[in-house]
C-alpha cells in the first residue's frame, strides 16, 4: 500500500482516463533513487486494469537496463513483444523495418525514423481496439535506439488512445531527453506517511524525535526510510541509542544493502555479483555463469531470502538499482572481469551474441583479437538494425582493444561514421581526430578528413569545413585521383556557396582533369569541379558550359551519391528551374521509396526555391510546410530555418496578412539556432528578401535588407526586386551597378529569365526606350517558366502605357498580369493591377485569394494533402505521424471549415491558409 502519494496517484489515473477517451499523452516521473517511482508505476498499472475491467486495457511494460546500453532496441523489443502479432496491420515497409530492428529479419532496417513510425503506428493500431498503457521504468538506462523511438512516440500521442509513463532518476537522464514532456517530480513523503511506512515493517515502535531525524536525513525518501530504519536496532528506534553517522542518502542506502550482502555466504555473494554484472534477468544464463564460479543452485535461495534478489515469472531482478551499484561497485576489478567472462561463456551458442560480445569486452583489460572480432560482428549487426549508437560504441571499444594502428584507425572511422548516422556530430569529431593520430594510409586519412570536414561545415564553420575537405582531396590525389576529384568537386561546391580559406588550395589545382575516355562518373566530377570553380570566379560562360555538359552525361545510379546530389545543386547557380525541379523531384521520389528522411527534407526544400521562382507558390508552400513539419516531428531542429525562410518569402510575395508572423517566427529561429553550412547563405538571403517584401517597409529599409544578400544564388532570385527597390530609394548608381552584374550573368549563361530581368531593369533605370525594353523582356519571358516575373513586367508595361495616356493599350498587359497574380494568390500584386486597370477606365473584378480558415499549420498541411487525393495512411506516412492523428486533425479541419467530407474539402476553391 502506498503512503502519502494521493496527488501522484491522481495524476497517473488522469493520464489513463485521458487515453481511454482518445486523448493520449505521456508523463515523466522524475525523482531520486528510492523515492517510489516504480511503486507508483505498479499502482498505475493496477488502477488501469481495475478501471478496464469489462472494457479492457492493454498494458505494455519495459525498463531500462544499464548493461543493455550497447544493445539497440532491446528495451523497445520487450515493450512491444506482446503485440508484435499485430505487425501485419501497419504498412509493410514499417513492419519490415521494425522486424529488422529487432533482429527478426536479416535485412537492413534502413532509415531508423521508419522504425519510430512503425512503433507509433503499432501502438495506435492496438489502441484502436482498447486503450494502451505503456510503462517504462528506469528510462535513464534505456539503450539509445529505444530511447529515441519512445521519445518520438511520446511527442505524437495527440488523438491516440495511448498513455506512456516513464520513470527517470533526478541525477541522470542518459539518452532520454525529457525537455518538452510533461513531468511530475516525485519528492519524499511527509512525516505522517513516513511513520506509517516505518510502522509497516519496523520491529519496534519509533520515537518521534528518531522519526523526525530519519525524515530529515532521507528527505522523506521511502526506500531510505525503510532500509535505514530496518538497519537500526530496537534501542536506536526507540531513541535509547544514537543513530549512526550521517552520510549522503544514496551512499547510506547502498551501505545498508552492502552490509546485508556481506553477511551472505560466498556462493550467494558470487551469484549476486553475476546478477549485478548482467541485469538482464535470465535465470538459466546467470545460473550457468555462477556455477562456473563455484556457486551452486541453492545460492539462489540464499540470495532470495536476503531480500536483495527477487525471482518471479519475469526472471531475476535485484531489489533496487542501488543494490546493483553497491555490489558491483564494491567488487574488485578482477572479480568483475571473472563474472563477465563467466557470463560471456554462458551466452555462447545462444541468440544473445551481442550480450556475449560486450561481456567479453568487459572481461579483458588489454588487446585481444577474439574479443575484437566479436565486437566487430556486434557492431555490424547493430548497424544493420539501425542501432547506430550501439554500433559506434562497439567499434570504439574494439579500437581500444586493437594493437595495430592502421586497424585501430579503421575501427575508429567506422565508429565515427556510425555516430554521424546517429546524429552525434561531437562524438564523430572526437573519433575522427583520434583516428587521424593512428592513420598513416593516405586514403584512410582522406576518408577521415572528409568526415571531419562534414561535421565542421554542418555544425560550426563552413570555411573550416571547406579547408579540411581541400586537405582530404590533396591527401588522396597522388593515390586515387578519381576519388580526389570527387572531394575537390565537393570543396568547390562549398566554395560556390560562400566557403573561403586562405590556407586551402584552389580545388581546381588539386587533381588533373579526367581523360576524355574516362568513366562517366569521372567526367561528371571533373565538369562539376570546373563549373563550381567558374561560379566562384564569376566566370558565368565557363560555368554554364561545364554544368550543362555535366547534366548531359548519363550517370548510373551506382555513381557516388555526392555526384547525384551536386548535379541537382548546380542548377541553383544558373537558375535552371525546369531541370532543377525535375532533378529534385526525382531525388524526392527515390528518398520517399527508401524512407530516407534527411534526403526527403533536402529534396523538398531545394525544390521549393525553384517553385518560388516559377510561381508554383501553392506547391512550394505545401512542400516547405511538409519539410517544416517533418523537421519538427522528427526533432531535426537544425534543419528548420530553411523551410521557415521559404514560407516567409512565399507569404511576403503573396502579401498575406500572416506575412509579418512568418517573418517573426523566422527571426526567432535564426536567433536561437543560426544556420550552418552551405544553406546558411541561402537562408540569410531568403530572410532578407522576406523582410524587404513586407507591406509596411519603406524603400530605404527594404534596400537595406536587399543589400545584405551576398550569395549569388540568392542575388539572382532577388535581382528584379533589388534593382527596382534601388530605383525607388533614389539610388540610381546602385541600381545600375546591380544591372551590370545581372547583364554579365545573362551574357555568360544565356538564361531566358536573366535576359528578361535585364531588359525589365533597363526600363526601370532609363537605359533606352522603356516600352521597347519591356517588350524585349516579354519576349524572353515567353521562353522562361518564371510566371511571377513575367506578370510583373506586364504590370510595369501597363503602368508605363497608362501614364502616357495610352489607356486602351495598357489594358491588355494589365489584364494578363491580373490573371497571373490572382492564379498565384499574390494579393498585393493583384490589387496593384486592379488599381491600374481601374485607372485605365476598366472595371476590374476581384478574384479569389487565399481562404482564411484559422487552420493550424499541421491541419493546413493535412488538408492540402487530402485535397491532392492522398489517403489518411498516405498522409500519415508522408508526415511521419499515425493515421489516427491524421483523422484527429481532419475532424478539426471539417469543423473549422463547416464541412463534413473529403469531397467537400476537395471542392473548396483557393488555397487554405
Amino acid at each position: 500500500m502506498l503512503r502519502g502519494r494521493e496527488a501522484e496517484q491522481a495524476a497517473l489515473r488522469a493520464l489513463i482516463e485521458r487515453a481511454a477517451t482518445g486523448d493520449g499523452a505521456a508523463l515523466v516521473l522524475r525523482g531520486q533513487p528510492g523515492v517510489g517511482k516504480s511503486a507508483l508505476l505498479d499502482d498505475a498499472v493496477a488502477a488501469a486494469r481495475d478501471a478496464g475491467e469489462g472494457t479492457g486495457v492493454t498494458v505494455l511494460r519495459t525498463r531500462g537496463v544499464e548493461s543493455e546500453a550497447p544493445l539497440p532496441f532491446a528495451a523497445l523489443h520487450r515493450l512491444l513483444r506482446p503485440v508484435l502479432d499485430r505487425l501485419d496491420q501497419i504498412p509493410e515497409p514499417q513492419a519490415r523495418a521494425l522486424r529488422a530492428a529487432f533482429g527478426e529479419e536479416t535485412a537492413t532496417a534502413g532509415d531508423r525514423h521508419l522504425v519510430y513510425l512503425a512503433t507509433l503506428n503499432l501502438l495506435s493500431e492496438v489502441g484502436g481496439d482498447q486503450p494502451v498503457l505503456g510503462v517504462i521504468d528506469d528510462a535513464h538506462w534505456l539503450d539509445d535506439a529505444s530511447a529515441a523511438a519512445l521519445l518520438f512516440v511520446a511527442r505524437r500521442l495527440e488523438g491516440e488512445a495511448v498513455a506512456l509513463m516513464f520513470a527517470i532518476r533526478d541525477d541522470e537522464s542518459g539518452a532520454f531527453d525529457t525537455r518538452d514532456l510533461a513531468t511530475l517530480t516525485v519528492s519524499g513523503v511527509g512525516a505522517a506517511a513516513a511513520g506509517e511506512l516505518i510502522a509497516d515493517q519496523a520491529a519496534a515502535p519509533i520515537a518521534a524525535h528518531v522519526l523526525e531525524e530519519l525524515v530529515e536525513v532521507t528527505d522523506g525518501n521511502p526506500l531510505g526510510l525503510i532500509e535505514l530504519s530496518g538497519a537500526l536496532t530496537a534501542d536506536q528506534l526507540t531513541g535509547q541509542h544514537r543513530l549512526p553517522e550521517r552520510l549522503p542518502l544514496t551512499e547510506r542506502v547502498e551501505r545498508a544493502f552492502l552490509d546485508r550482502f556481506r553477511k551472505l555466504d560466498t556462493a550467494a555473494q558470487t551469484l549476486l555479483l553475476v546478477v549485478a554484472a548482467d541485469d538482464s534477468g535470465h535465470p538459466a544464463t546467470v545460473g550457468r555463469a555462477a556455477a562456473t564460479l563455484g556457486a551452486p543452485d541453492d545460492a539462489f535461495d540464499t540470495a532470495e531470502e536476503s531480500g536483495l534478489l527477487r525471482i518471479d515469472s519475469d526472471g531475476l531482478m535485484l531489489r533496487h538499482p542501488l543494490v546493483r551499484s553497491a555490489i558491483y561497485g564494491a567488487a574488485t576489478s578482477s572479480r568483475r572481469r571473472q563474472a563477465h567472462r563467466a557470463l560471456a561463456d554462458a551466452f555462447a551458442g545462444t541468440a544473445h551474441e551481442d550480450r556475449r560480445a560486450w561481456h567479453l569486452a568487459a572481461s579483458v583489460d588489454g588487446p585481444d583479437p577474439d574479443v575484437v572480432a566479436a565486437l566487430d560482428e556486434a557492431a555490424q549487426r547493430s548497424s544493420r538494425r539501425g542501432g547506430h549508437e550501439a554500433a559506434a560504441a562497439a567499434w570504439a571499444r574494439a579500437a581500444e582493444l586493437t594493437l595495430d594502428p592502421h586497424e585501430r584507425a579503421q575501427r575508429l572511422l567506422a565508429a565515427a561514421g556510425a555516430n554521424l548516422a546517429a546524429g552525434r556530430p561531437l562524438e564523430t569529431d572526437l573519433l575522427t581526430r583520434a583516428a587521424l593520430v593512428d592513420a598513416d594510409d593516405p586514403l584512410l586519412r582522406a576518408e577521415l578528413l572528409q568526415l571531419q570536414g562534414q561535421v565542421e561545415w554542418n555544425t560550426r564553420s563552413l570555411d573550416e569545413g571547406y579547408r579540411i575537405v581541400c586537405h582530404a582531396a590533396t591527401t588522396a590525389a597522388p593515390h586515387d585521383p578519381a576519388h580526389a576529384r570527387v572531394l575537390a568537386m565537393l570543396a568547390a561546391a562549398l566554395a560556390s556557396f560562400g566557403a573561403r580559406s586562405a590556407d586551402a588550395p584552389d580545388p581546381s589545382t588539386i587533381v588533373e582533369p579526367p581523360a576524355p575516355q574516362a568513366a562517366p562518373e569521372e567526367l561528371v566530377a571533373g565538369l562539376l569541379l570546373d563549373g563550381f570553380t567558374a561560379v566562384i570566379r564569376n566566370d558565368w560562360a565557363t560555368a554554364a558550359t561545364a554544368l550543362r555538359r555535366a547534366w548531359d552525361i548519363p550517370l548510373p545510379l551506382t555513381a557516388p551519391p555526392l555526384l547525384h546530389a551536386n548535379l541537382a545543386i548546380a542548377t541553383m547557380h544558373l537558375g535552371d528551374d525546369e531541370r532543377a525541379i525535375r532533378l529534385h523531384d526525382l531525388q524526392l521520389q527515390h528518398a520517399r521509396d527508401a524512407s530516407a528522411v534527411n534526403m526527403i527534407e533536402h529534396a523538398l526544400t531545394r525544390g521549393v526555391v525553384f517553385r518560388i521562382a516559377t510561381g508554383a507558390w501553392s506547391e512550394a508552400a505545401s512542400a516547405a510546410q511538409e519539410a517544416l513539419l517533418l523537421d519538427r516531428n522528427l526533432g531535426l531542429h537544425e534543419l528548420v530555418a530553411l523551410p521557415l525562410a521559404e514560407l516567409a518569402v512565399i507569404s511576403a510575395l503573396r502579401g498575406d496578412a500572416a506575412a509579418p508572423q512568418h517573418l517573426r517566427e523566422l527571426d526567432v529561429e535564426l536567433e536561437q539556432r543560426p544556420p550552418h553550412g552551405a544553406v546558411a547563405g541561402i537562408v540569410r538571403g531568403l530572410a532578407h528578401w522576406a523582410a524587404a517584401r513586407q507591406s509596411d517597409v519603406t524603400p530605404a529599409t527594404a534596400l537595406h535588407h536587399l543589400q545584405q544578400i551576398d550569395l549569388p544564388v540568392a542575388r539572382w532570385l532577388t535581382a528584379l526586386d533589388r534593382i527596382e527597390t534601388a530605383v525607388r530609394a533614389d539610388r540610381a548608381n546602385l541600381a545600375k551597378e546591380w544591372l551590370d552584374e545581372l547583364r554579365a550573368f545573362a551574357e555568360g549563361t544565356d538564361m531566358a529569365w536573366a535576359w528578361a530581368a535585364v531588359y525589365h531593369a533597363q526600363a526601370l533605370v532609363g537605359d533606352g526606350d522603356a516600352e521597347e525594353n519591356f517588350g524585349k523582356a516579354l519576349e524572353w519571358h515567353a521562353k522562361s517558366p518564371r510566371l511571377p516575373a513575367r506578370a510583373r513586367t506586364q504590370l510595369a508595361l501597363g503602368e508605363h502605357l497608362r501614364r502616357r495616356r495610352r489607356r486602351t493599350d495598357a489594358r491588355v498587359p494589365l489584364r494578363e498580369a491580373l490573371d497571373t497574380f490572382e492564379s498565384l494568390g499574390a494579393g498585393f500584386w493583384a490589387e496593384r493591377a486592379r488599381q491600374e486597370l481601374r485607372a485605365s477606365g476598366e472595371t476590374a473584378r476581384r478574384g479569389a485569394n487565399l481562404v482564411a480558415t484559422g487552420l493550424t499549420p499541421q491541419e493546413s498541411q493535412i488538408a492540402g494533402l487530402v485535397r491532392e487525393g492522398l489517403s489518411n495512411k498516405d498522409v500519415a506516412t508522408r508526415l511521419f505521424i499515425s493515421p489516427r492523428t491524421v483523422d484527429f486533425h481532419l475532424r478539426n479541419v471539417y469543423s473549422k471549415l463547416g464541412i463534413t467530407s473529403r469531397t467537400e474539402l476537395a471542392a473548396l476553391a483557393g488555397d487554405l491558409a
